[in-house]
């Protein structure tokens, strides 16, 4: 489970690498230093902050996923059997295991957790839920919405100014 950290103060030339670096993290440091207005050796030096905060935390390529033979996206609402540590642990474990679970965040509401599934059809998305899902012992319930179209799924994050 994730804790709490410490904001980092970050000041507009930080803010403006981190929303230049969600949006193209293949751009040069050349480049990048060019739309930021500082000579590279100060860019990369700031970069390397960033990374060394764990404010950057990785670097990755995005995939289409119909493109790779994954054409059915669903979230899915956990119920726990009973919501203490041993079942939450339990289930973390078990669920880190299932390549297909791309997301999972634990919730309030009226669910335990909430997970986003990849599958490559509605067949292969049945046989996940069956075998492995719905298999976790401490998984009292399960409710799946399909994704039918997606209208917005931005990975770039608004950095927030702070006094």
């Amino acid at each position: 489970m994730k804790t709490t950290s410490t904001i980092i103060k970050l000041d507009n030339t930080d803010r403006k690498i981190l929303e230049i670096l969600q949006m193209n993290a293949k751009i040069t440091n050349a480049q990048l230093s060019k739309d930021i207005g500082l000579s590279p050796a100060p860019t990369l030096e700031r970069v390397k902050k960033l990374e060394n905060a764990g404010i950057i935390k990785s670097y990755h390529a995005r995939l289409d996923n119909s493109r790779v033979g994954l054409g059915v996206s669903t979230f899915v609402l956990v119920t726990l059997k009973g919501h203490n540590k041993k079942n939450i642990d339990l289930f973390m474990n078990e669920i880190n295991q299932v390549p297909e679970v791309i997301e999972c965040h634990h919730i309030t509401g009226s669910g335990d957790f909430i997970l986003k599934i990849i599958a490559s059809d509605i067949a292969a998305y049945q046989k996940l839920m069956l075998e492995k899902v719905s298999e976790i012992e401490v998984v009292d319930g399960l409710q799946t919405m399909v994704i039918l179209s997606t209208f917005k799924d931005s990975k770039v994050m608004p950095v927030p100014e702070h006094d």
